[in-house]
């Protein structure tokens, strides 16, 4: 699911235990990180262009709203990478290559993956 849909399941959703969310920040409109319930834990890549939805300055302010609503949170932004940096399927390596995104990063992919594990086990163990 993607990054805004996730961050706003942890608004919207009751039955949510635990978001990690990659590349996204939902509009006020759908909802307010502020409101979170649900911890979060999001990934943006250092590079990334689409303004006011993923680039580096929506992942600061949603920090600050996440801050703002007293769950637990992580924000994490990687150096030298962009959008979509997590997708490494073939279609996804051309698709990105083919927007100007060459920043394969295999050190990036595994710290995410590995944040992302060890976020869901800390809220999703029994």
């Amino acid at each position: 699911m993607g990054g805004a849909l996730s961050i706003a399941s942890s608004v919207l959703v009751p039955e949510v235990d635990a978001v990690v969310a990659f590349y996204g920040v939902p509009s006020f409109e759908l909802a307010d990180p502020a409101q979170a319930k649900a911890p979060v834990q999001a990934h943006f890549g250092e590079l990334d262009n689409f303004v006011g939805f993923s680039d580096v300055a929506a992942a600061k302010a949603l920090e600050e709203k996440l801050k703002a609503s007293g769950t637990q949170y992580e924000v994490h932004i990687y150096p030298r990478n962009a959008h979509a940096f997590m997708n490494r399927s073939p279609e996804g390596i051309k698709r990105r290559k083919d927007m100007a995104m060459d920043d394969e990063d295999e050190d990036a992919v595994q710290l995410a993956w590995s944040r992302s594990e060890s976020w869901m086990a800390r809220f999703l163990s029994s």
